[in-house]
């Protein structure tokens, strides 16, 4: 049965996340809608990250199986035929919801397991900007940019990240492999950078918000490392804002 992956990238402001949910809007239920309008029948996806309500991803992946091959290998118009097909699910879609590719892939590939990394990036500005206000997130608070990258460069040290996991979750194992994680001031923006094999619920935005109180001197180095080595997420901060979160890439080896 041919198997297809499709790249998507969407801003998730109106969205209760990536994946179907019961009585809520989500990227994957639009998706499945597009699919099911432009082929008449019913297509379940499978997805790569679930990124949580407000979270923008400039490249997620889903895949799907279906008995009827979009276009077939054989065929000379081959690449014509996705073509039309993409132009047909961007057109069905709403604005804020792009599919920028459809490819097969060999069945045994998935999205979502065979992936090799995912990266993220979170953006902050401190100057009021009403271009930003969806898209970042606004905190006009000096920030001492050499203890951010400290704090940054301890996270590369550990495994275990127990502490930036929010607990309801039915994930039982916390040890994920970061590859990157770097702060970098461009233009008008202070963007978190971090690469890993996996991110746990909430994980991101809680490195952030904690070396932002590492930032802003609320704590020492010190106690971040503590916060870390504990594995409590009570001292944790979680609250900055979705609407600054960027699933930006998910690299794979095919």
């Amino acid at each position: 049965m041919p198997r297809y992956f499709i790249e998507v990238s969407y801003k998730g402001t109106r969205y209760s996340g990536f994946q179907v949910q019961q009585n809520a809007n989500t990227i994957q239920s639009e998706v499945e809608k597009a699919l099911t309008i432009r082929f008449r029948q019913s297509f379940t996806l499978t997805g790569a990250s679930r990124t949580d309500k407000g979270v923008h991803a400039l490249q997620n992946y889903f895949h799907f199986d279906t008995t009827d091959g979009l276009a077939s290998k054989n065929d000379t118009f081959y690449e014509k035929d996705l073509l039309q097909v993409l132009y047909s699910l961007n057109s069905i879609l709403p604005d804020d919801i792009v599919i920028k590719r459809i490819f097969e892939v060999c069945d045994t590939e998935h999205c979502r397991f065979d992936a090799v990394s995912r990266r993220y990036k979170y953006y902050i500005y401190s100057k009021k900007n009403p271009f930003y206000k969806d898209t970042a997130y606004f905190y006009p608070y000096p920030i001492d940019l050499i203890k951010l990258q400290e704090a940054a460069s301890i996270v590369l040290t550990t495994e275990n990240f127990t502490s930036f996991s929010k607990r309801n979750t039915q994930v039982k194992n916390f040890i994920c492999s970061i590859y990157k994680s770097q702060w970098q001031k461009k233009n008008d923006f202070i963007i978190y950078d971090v690469v890993a094999n996996r991110f746990l619920r909430g994980m991101v935005r809680g490195l952030v918000g904690t070396m932002l109180r590492v930032g802003t001197g609320k704590i020492s180095l010190i106690e971040f490392i503590e916060i870390i080595k504990n594995k409590n997420f009570v001292k944790v901060d979680f609250s900055v804002p979705a609407k600054g979160l960027y699933l930006s890439e998910i690299k794979y080896n095919i």
